[in-house]
């Protein structure tokens, strides 16, 4: 979106009577978002991508999520939705996201896990969106597909259908909401608590699941993952849990590698896959590549 587009829009959605200051904090796969100031106070414009790809999200329902997020002091406080919830605006939470060596900390585990427990503990929303792993492996390889992009590994995806149908067995306990982004740049450490941001990706599912994403996006080795299970548990995991959340890590692993790939064919169709993020995100796609082949890492 051009800015004097972005300007007129904040100029009716925004809170405040005043001129508007704008600042584009980057776009991703799905969105734009800036960082907008008016009257002394800041919030965060999202605004979905024009051209993004179709990968099963329902908007309207992650604002369902937020509103309860927000109002849990989970997310940032939701301000304004359009009716179909291409446009968000929420709070300003000003804080700093951890570091990749903060993650590893015996006491940010602990603070991992209450989170966790608290975004495990919010309301489904009516109808539920759920979303297994084999789902997340079919709706990327299909907008892989859709650009003609490679299809990648055939033995790992062979692999990742294997172990998405042995996991579809009945859960530990019920589904329930899962962030499904979980990173150190999703995470804020505010005034008061810790904050995350970026719910597009939410849905219901099993818990491990964030868990996984925790400890795979943050490459936690197992004893910190272990003590990450023990201390959501509140317990000595059983072996049976143990297990399950090793199956999820590599399930998370292989489905953020197709998520990789994704993003990086849609940058190679705007000219940009020689951009700083695109390398980032090149590279880790191939240390998601090589740890897949990897059994130890995910042994249990």
């Amino acid at each position: 979106m051009q800015l004097p587009d972005v300007e007129r829009l904040c100029g009716t959605i925004v809170p405040g009577a005043g001129g508007v200051q704008i600042q584009s904090m980057g776009a991703g796969l799905l969105s734009e978002t800036y960082k907008v100031t008016r009257d002394g106070a800041a919030y965060a414009l999202k605004v979905a991508a024009e051209h993004r790809p179709e990968l099963g999200l329902e908007r309207a329902w992650e604002v369902r999520v937020l509103e309860r997020a927000g109002g849990a002091g989970l997310a940032p406080r939701l301000v304004y939705s359009d009716a179909d919830a291409t446009v968000v605006v929420a709070r300003w939470v000003s804080g700093r996201p951890w570091a990749s060596q903060d993650s590893t900390l015996a006491a940010n585990i602990r603070s991992i896990a209450a989170l966790l427990r608290r975004v495990h503990a919010l309301a489904v929303p009516a109808p539920p969106r759920a979303v297994d792993p084999l789902q997340w492996i079919a709706i990327y390889s299909t907008a892989l597909a859709k650009r003609s992009a490679p299809p990648g590994n055939p033995a790992l995806r062979t692999a990742a259908v294997d172990r998405a149908q042995q996991i579809a067995e009945p859960p530990l306990v019920a589904g329930v909401v899962c962030h499904s982004d979980l990173h150190a740049m999703n995470l804020i450490r505010g005034a008061e608590s810790l904050i995350l941001l970026d719910w597009e990706y939410a849905h219901v599912a099993d818990p491990m699941w964030d868990l996984a994403g925790w400890s795979a996006n943050n490459d936690l080795e197992a004893g910190a993952q272990w003590t990450l299970l023990s201390d959501y548990l509140q317990t000595t995991p059983a072996q049976q849990a143990w297990r399950r959340l090793r199956q999820f890590l590599w399930l998370y692993d292989y489905v953020c590698l197709l998520w990789s790939q994704l993003y990086l064919s849609v940058l190679g169709e705007q000219g940009l896959g020689g951009e700083e993020g695109g390398k980032g995100i090149a590279e880790r796609a191939r240390l998601l590549d090589a740890r897949l082949h990897l059994p130890a890492h995910y042994a249990a």
